[in-house]
């Protein structure tokens, strides 16, 4: 439990501190994003603070590697995630490369599990699909850190799956510089990462209870651990497909806009689905331990 503690305590503070340093970064190369059309802010922001949570994460995976082997896998999928969406910060990168991308890095994870092929297809599907979700999910100060700060707090506490303390670190360092008031943006870099790591942190810590069950099955477990950015990035897939036929369309019909078009406050919103997806991931858990169904 020492070591939990300690390193709870050195990543967070490794995020709290180097996190003022990303946003000097971003704001030298330019590497910021810009008020008007769908988005919320009003003045230029930063959106470089997703280096933090990469080099964050790349350090403990070298120091655990030796413990942890699928770190290897996890830390170079997670590389590939972060430099797509870090390059797509910087100057716009066609989505659907993107999500190859997302694909090929999800590939990397699901090859090695110990799973039969159907099973690792839908997983694969899971991983990239949800790396995308968080993406799209972050569109309210603080909702993607909190959201995923909150599912691995679930697993943690109801199930001792210590492997997500890092990532919820991680969040937590770099929450105070973006909520309430956000002074820097994760981009498109850190969203994307933080969905992956959760996803494949999933699937490794899981795996044992997947190969007994069906693949529709599987698919609703994933879908409610998945949680708040998985079932809300479902939903907008069917509207963009059903409203401008591509899925790669930005609108404003996420939950989170229409909360906050509703007259909601940002921490309401934030807070209301925090708890929300608190529901999903532990029953999706219940799932998993076959306590449900």
């Amino acid at each position: 439990m020492t070591t939990h503690i300690v390193l709870v305590l050195c990543l967070f503070v490794w995020a709290l501190v180097i996190t003022p340093l990303s946003i000097r970064l971003s704001d030298r190369y330019g590497i910021v994003d810009m008020p008007g059309g769908r988005k919320m802010h009003t003045t230029i922001m930063p959106r470089g603070a997703g280096i933090v949570l990469w080099l964050g994460y790349l350090v403990w995976a070298l120091l655990a590697v030796s413990d942890q082997p699928i770190l290897r896998y996890t830390a170079a999928g997670g590389t590939l995630v972060f430099l797509a969406g870090y390059w797509d910060d910087m100057v716009s990168v066609n989505p659907f490369l993107r999500f190859c991308i997302h694909l090929f890095a999800a590939a990397v994870v699901s090859a090695t599990l110990q799973l039969p092929v159907p099973l690792k297809l839908i997983c694969l599907i899971w991983i990239a699909g949800t790396t995308s979700a968080y993406n799209l999910i972050d569109g309210a100060n603080g909702l993607c850190l909190l959201l995923c700060m909150t599912a691995s707090a679930c697993l943690v506490f109801l199930d001792g799956a210590y492997s997500f303390l890092p990532l919820f670190s991680l969040c937590a360092g770099i929450l105070p510089w973006n909520f309430p008031k956000a002074r820097t943006f994760l981009g498109d870099g850190g969203a994307t990462l933080i969905g992956f790591l959760f996803a494949s942190h999933i699937v490794f810590s899981y795996q044992t209870s997947f190969r007994a069950m069906a693949p529709l099955f599987l698919i609703i477990t994933l879908g409610l651990t998945g949680g708040i950015p998985v079932i809300d990035t479902v939903f907008a897939i069917l509207r963009r497909l059903l409203v401008s036929g591509s899925p790669f369309r930005p609108d404003r019909g996420h939950i989170h806009h229409r909360l906050l078009d509703a007259g909601i406050s940002t921490i309401r919103a934030v807070s209301l689905l925090s708890a929300l997806q608190a529901i999903c991931v532990i029953a999706g858990l219940f799932l998993l331990k076959g306590e449900i169904l």
